[in-house]
Order: structure tokens, then C-alpha cells, then sequence
């Protein structure tokens, strides 16, 4: 039963169900295609997952791009893995040296340190995510000998699926990247590796279902991969291709052909612990979240709304990506604001990843990683690159948020700020309607971060406003999502 239908159903209904739920076992397999573009498993003669996608979730998700790391497979398996970014998890290359997985261990490590009567298994064609990435507190760890490659990697997860007693499955398949680095992602061969995983994502899939408890058990089961390929073939750069990845999943509540855009790759180790019922520690620091749990966003509800581009050029004229009326209870304020100029970037504009970083490449936006679906951003250094008159000066205004007088609150955000002097950002509240006060100016880097800040709340307020200031000349940009304010 899908969330609407349970909620118009009614609490009997609702408690039936889960009571229902929670009688099953939950069980959990991630497979990883290395390598692999969403757009081409479309393409391709792939059955299997397109069985998949029909019958559960499907979410493209942007990777970052140096100067956080390059789209290779350390850095991208191990965000995967781990569920942090690679500003935390530190893997910038495929030699793993300086990782912190110490500190941001795998998903299979966490479950068997919380639950240690689970048990946990991963198999890899590419060993390092086996020898590495996966610490020795798994139960199981195969690193597949290279003579038997994916066919040994599927025949061994297969076996584990459909005779053993395994809680949580990680199997990762290589052969679409081999394809796309000796071919190409527009080539055939890239296609027929998409039709042979899909084989072997079908081999997997039909264990699971073929288990004597499967009708006892609720499988959670995510495909996903860790970069994407160029057409000419390769990944490491900050293009849009070598920078998609993907999420398909299915299973638990999940609502059929559903798709979604606030997915990111760190969801997909904290939705396998989610699942398994092991709540997350906050003192963790994970950035993935459960995406059984999406979190309402005012910006994201933008996105039936937006449009193709105006000015720019180096956008596809298909792709619609940008709008300036902000959501109900938000304003813009552009009385300062300078005239002229790139008319997709004149003040605060609502975006997303795909339009944004293909205005201009390679400047830091691809690393705004914790921004997610659709997004507040002022890029000054975009809107002045067409004639202008005046200087980039606009302010973004939050609803008035109820608060209790005298006590603390929480100012709660997302931000993503690259400074190049006299640029400033400034954080403004007033309460009641009163004159704004600042609590946080940028005037260096800050390089996706979530901002908490602690406010207190005059004696007598009832309501705090927010006020995002962007300020400076030929400079950088401010992003800005995920606004919210919680009373103490």
C-alpha cells in the first residue's frame, strides 16, 4: 500500500500494516555497477532492471568533482559505502591513502557493531572494495579472482542469496566500466555490457525471490554505481556524464515507478541501516539519509516550475533547470540589484545540480554536494558575464517561522560559498517583524557544509524571519537549501 493510500485508509489500516511489516524479516542486497549511466541501461536491452525501475524507485544523482575528488572509483565506491562525502571519508584517488574509514566505516561494519547477530556479506569483481573499502569486522568478504571476473562475482552472491542465512548483500559487477573505457559509453559494446549485467542483476534478483523464506522476509534491494563515462570512453573529469550516478531500489514501501531527485549517493548506507532498523547516530556525522524518510523542502516543490534556459548558452536547450519566483511564503528582494546581465542569474534563483554546473564548469559548483533537488543560489561571477549596470546586491527572505520568546532556537541550513573579495553573505534574523539582525557573514570558502546556528529568541517574540544577503562585483557565488528553524 502506497503512503497516500495508507493515510486515506485511515490509523486501523496504517497500524495493520505495519504490524505487517514488522513481522518480516528485513534483508537488505546493494548491487554496484561500476561504471554504469542510467541513460544507457535505458537504452539497452535490459530487462531486468527495467523490470526493477517499473516496480520501485529511480533517482539520477550528480557526484561532485575536484578540487573534492575526481569521478574515479575510490573516491565513488567509497562514498557509496561509507555514506559520507569524500571531504570526509578522504579517498581522492584509487590508492586510498590518507582514507578515514577509522572514522566512517562501511555500512556492513556498522550493522555488525550494532547488531552483530546479522550477518553481513560482500563480494567485488574490482577487489578494492573488498581488500578496502569493507573492513574485516564483515562476516564475509570475497574479492573475486580475476580469471572468473563478474560470472564468479554472480555465481557466489547467488549462491549466498538463495540458500543462506544473510541479513545485508553488497555485490559489485565491473564489466560496463571495462566496456566503457575500451569503447565508449556511446558504443555498442558499452550496450551489450548493460544487457550482460542486466543478465546477472536478473541471476541475483531471482535468488532472492526463489528462497524458500522469502514470503517471511522484506528485501530492500538498491542498484547503483559509482561514475559515470564519457562518450569516448573514461571518467575522472567534471562533465555531466562522468558525474552521473544513480539509484534504483526497490521493495520495503517503496511506491512503484516512483521518482525521485533529493536522493544522493551517501542515502544508500544509511537507507540499508534504516531498513534493518539500526538508527543512526547523529555523533556519526553520516551525510546520506534514509530515503524511506524524504524531508519536505520548500525550494524542491519549485521543480514542476522551472524553466529552460534564457541566456546561457552552454546549457542544453531541453534541459529546464532555473526560475525566480521563489515558493509560497518566500520572497526575493532585488530593489538593489543591478540591471542587465545573464537573466538566469539576475539576483537569487531557484535551480538544480544538472543546470547550474553546466553553466560554467570546473569552479567549485560540481562540490556542492548537500544541496539536494532544487536549491537557492546567487552566482555573481555567471550574472555579470552579459553587459550590466550596477552591482550584484539581492536578498532572500524566509516565511516568519513561530518561535518561543526567550528561549533558544535553531537555525538550521545547507550552504555552499566561494568568496572572492568585496563578495559578502550575510545572515540576518528579525523577530515580529522587527529590524534584521546579523548572526553569520561569509567572507571566506565554505565549501558545502550544513550550517547550525544557535539563536536566541527575544522575550515576547513569537516569530523569526531569515534573510539571505548576497553582495559583491565579478566574484563567486552563495548556495543556499534545507532552511529551517526548530524551537529549543
Amino acid at each position: 500500500m502506497s503512503a497516500a493510500a495508507l493515510a486515506a485508509a485511515g490509523p486501523l489500516a496504517a497500524a495493520g500494516t505495519a504490524r505487517a511489516a514488522a513481522a518480516r524479516t528485513p534483508k537488505v542486497l546493494v548491487i554496484g555497477l561500476d561504471g554504469a549511466l542510467l541513460n544507457r541501461i535505458k537504452d539497452a536491452d535490459a530487462p531486468h532492471l527495467d523490470a526493477l525501475m517499473a516496480a520501485g524507485l529511480t533517482s539520477v544523482s550528480p557526484l561532485y568533482a575536484d578540487p573534492m575528488a575526481p569521478t574515479l572509483s575510490g573516491p565513488g565506491w567509497s562514498t557509496i559505502i561509507t555514506g559520507v562525502w569524500p571531504d570526509k571519508h578522504q579517498v581522492k584517488d584509487n590508492a586510498f591513502t590518507g582514507n578515514a574509514f577509522a572514522r566512517y566505516p562501511d555500512f556492513l561494519t556498522r550493522i555488525e557493531t550494532a547488531k552483530p547477530s546479522l550477518s553481513t556479506y560482500a563480494v567485488a569483481s574490482w577487489n578494492p572494495v573488498t581488500d578496502t573499502i569493507f573492513s574485516a569486522k564483515v562476516d564475509t568478504r570475497v574479492s573475486t579472482p580475476d580469471a572468473e571476473y563478474d560470472t564468479g562475482t554472480t555465481t557466489r552472491a547467488a549462491a549466498e542469496l538463495a540458500g543462506g542465512s544473510r541479513d545485508a548483500v553488497f555485490v559489485h559487477l565491473d564489466n560496463v566500466d571495462h566496456a566503457g573505457h575500451s569503447h565508449g559509453a556511446a558504443s555498442s559494446q558499452y550496450l551489450d555490457a548493460i544487457h550482460g549485467v542486466d543478465t546477472q542483476v536478473g541471476q541475483l534478483v531471482a535468488a532472492v525471490k526463489g528462497r524458500a523464506t522469502y514470503g517471511s522476509e522484506d528485501w530492500l534491494i538498491m542498484i547503483t554505481a559509482d561514475h559515470g563515462h564519457t562518450d569516448a570512453g573514461g571518467h575522472g573529469g567534471s562533465s555531466a556524464a562522468e558525474r552521473q550516478t544513480f539509484l534504483i531500489a526497490n521493495g520495503g514501501a517503496i511506491t512503484a515507478g516512483s521518482t525521485r531527485y533529493d536522493i544522493k549517493m551517501p542515502d544508500v548506507a544509511v537507507s540499508a541501516l534504516a531498513h534493518l532498523g539500526i538508527a543512526v547516530d547523529p555523533a556519526w556525522g553520516l551525510d546520506g539519509r534514509p530515503l524511506q524518510q524524504p524531508v519536505p523542502d520548500a525550494f524542491d516543490a519549485l521543480r514542476p516550475q522551472l524553466l529552460t534556459r534564457a541566456d546561457e548558452t552552454g546549457i542544453g536547450g531541453a534541459v529546464v533547470g532555473f526560475t525566480h519566483t521563489p515558493p509560497a511564503g518566500w520572497r526575493v528582494d532585488n530593489s538593489a540589484m543591478g540591471t542587465g546581465g545573464v537573466t538566469e542569474w539576475r539576483g537569487w534563483t531557484f535551480t538544480t545540480d544538472e543546470f547550474w554546473t553546466s553553466a560554467e564548469r570546473g569552479q567549485w559548483r560540481e562540490t556542492n554536494v548537500r544541496a539536494r533537488n532544487v536549491f537557492a543560489v546567487a552566482d555573481g561571477d555567471e550574472w555579470m558575464d552579459r553587459s550590466y549596470a550596477g552591482t550584484f546586491d539581492s536578498t532572500l527572505i524566509s516565511p516568519a517561522w513561530p518561535v518561543t520568546g526567550g528561549r533558544t532556537a535553531t537555525l538550521a541550513y545547507t550552504t555552499h560559498y566561494r568568496q572572492e573579495a568585496p563578495q559578502k553573505g550575510e545572515v540576518l534574523v528579525s523577530y515580529d517583524g522587527g529590524v534584521p539582525v546579523p548572526v553569520k557573514t561569509y567572507t571566506s570558502d565554505t565549501v558545502s557544509k550544513t550550517e547550525s546556528l544557535t539563536l536566541q529568541v527575544p522575550a515576547g517574540a513569537t516569530t523569526a524571519q531569515v534573510r539571505f544577503r548576497y553582495t559583491g562585483g565579478n566574484n563567486w557565488f552563495w548556495v543556499v537549501d534545507g532552511v529551517r528553524i526548530t524551537s529549543g
